[in-house]
């Protein structure tokens, strides 16, 4: 297993390394010419700096071996390495200052617009009725309270509307005869309408009890409908409602109060959480949170989907530096840290959570220093190979190799720039693990560009990473 580690070692070493080691041979022989002779200490091989010789040669590739002067940094620490300022340029290299500050986690969903459940209201029928004149024919259609949907024939109405009658002329109490009325369906002002004239109305009007649209539509002209039955459904889309879908994991940093940023189609709006269902979606195994949104002109129609961007929790006063910044394997993290002068070295880094393009650091960097943000990796390689491979020479016998799981499962979400994926993974025995959804760091080595969200995969992990355990290999199964 060693031995692999170091074919590969070398092998990153021969696509990246050859153009940082050609880079820095150059600008230390421009030193030389430019400031004096300086005492050279050994030559190196440019693609295994292990292998030096006391003279300049070539290896089997025919590549000049690397001069070692006293005076560099590779000579005096070797995890470190010596780029001239013309060399960096050319490697397109960009630092960034390690910062102290607060950071907003924000956690990317996706919601549709819903209606407002407290505006939705149905027209029932109270009573035994004909259909006789159907104002509103058509679902969709936009009405406002108190207009004419439909006029009806009912026996039960038309001899409620004759007692009313007799009461007036009578002079007695009208309450009881009104209530009867009100009970079976007409409105205050109908009532009236029916005192005022002192005649019955073969045809009574049903009237809309709010504005809104006709979302359901059950009856049509001539129709004989039974008390109870729903003449139709009235929904006031002047305020709508966004379901966000979030897992249990990101739910737990999503309050009541977090704020939202909404991007739908070509609309940028904001909101608020005002809800937050208790209840976890056996079907997605998703908990659902709820943004009331405000719906003047009605461009809100239920059913579009929205891209949410949530506030999810804050940290205070913690160490950061750019998510580019930072150099993530499988097993292990780090930065390349900008020493002055030139010299760049590798430094181990403890990460704790990221937000948005910014990691949170909680070991390895202090406040201030800088750190390659770009053109890191080919710094990286040059001068830690070396390193590398002394660590792996030290490393004894004891050194147990971590377990390697096999287990299959549905890819919920990639994040490429990140390289990371979530899984909804089948129970895994080695591990006592149940049927559950978690995030997986994803190693460097693994291209994500096949795959897509709801494929169904087999993968392999090992212990290890940011997020607990590290995707080395995966499979799509047909």
């Amino acid at each position: 297993m060693k031995a692999i580690h170091i074919v590969l070692l070398l092998s990153l070493g021969a696509a990246v390394g050859g153009a940082a080691s050609v880079a820095v041979q150059k600008a230390t022989t421009n030193a030389a010419s430019s400031g004096g002779e300086r005492e050279i200490l050994y030559y190196r091989n440019p693609m295994d700096p292990s292998i030096t010789s006391p003279e300049p040669r070539k290896d089997h590739m025919g590549m000049d071996y690397v001069p070692v002067y006293a005076d560099s940094a590779e000579a005096g620490d070797g995890d470190g390495v010596r780029v001239a300022p013309g060399v960096l340029q050319s490697m397109n290299v960009r630092l960034a200052t390690v910062e102290q500050g607060d950071l907003t986690r924000q956690v990317r969903a996706v919601g549709y617009v819903d209606f407002d459940e407290s505006g939705l209201s149905h027209v029932h029928l109270r009573t035994e009725a004909w259909i006789e004149d159907l104002r509103v024919r058509t679902t969709g259609e936009q009405v406002e309270r108190g207009q004419v949907l439909f006029r009806m024939y009912s026996p039960a109405l038309i001899n409620a509307q004759e007692e009313l009658l007799q009461v007036v002329r009578s002079g007695a109490d009208r309450t009881a005869a009104r209530e009867r009325l009100a009970a079976l369906g007409l409105s205050a002002a109908d009532i009236r309408t029916i005192e005022q004239e002192g005649r019955v109305q073969s045809l009574v009007p049903m009237r809309a009890r709010q504005r809104g649209s006709v979302q359901e539509l059950s009856i049509r002209e001539g129709m004989q409908l039974a008390p109870g039955t729903t003449a139709m459904e009235l929904a006031d889309l002047s305020r709508v409602w966004l379901l966000v879908d979030l897992f249990p994991e990101q739910a737990a940093d999503v309050q009541v109060g977090s704020g939202a940023a909404i991007r739908i189609n070509d609309m940028s709006l904001s909101g608020t959480v005002d809800f937050i269902y208790p209840a976890l979606d056996t079907a997605t195994r998703t908990v659902r949170a709820r943004i009331t949104l405000d719906n003047p002109d009605g461009r809100l129609r239920p059913g579009m989907y929205a891209d949410v961007d949530l506030q999810a929790g804050t940290v205070t006063n913690t160490v950061h530096v750019p998510a580019e910044a930072v150099i993530r394997t499988g097993s292990h993290s780090r930065v390349v840290v900008a020493l002055g002068e030139g010299r760049f070295a590798g430094r181990a880094v403890k990460l704790g959570r990221r937000f948005g393009d910014r990691f949170e650091i909680r070991e390895g960097l202090e406040v201030g220093e800088s750190v390659v943000a770009s053109g890191h990796f080919l710094i990286d390689s040059e001068s830690n190979l070396g390193a590398e491979l002394r660590r792996m020479e030290k490393a004894g016998p004891q050194d147990e190799p971590r377990q390697v799981v096999w287990a299959e499962g549905k890819l919920i979400s990639i994040d490429r720039q990140a390289h990371e994926i979530r899984l909804a993974h089948e129970p895994i025995p080695e591990l006592q693990w149940p049927e559950m959804t978690m995030d997986f760091s994803v190693d460097e080595a693994v291209a994500l560009d096949g795959f897509a969200a709801g494929q169904v995969v087999r993968f392999r992990m090992i212990e290890g990473g940011v997020l607990g355990y590290t995707v080395t290999a995966i499979e799509p199964i047909d």
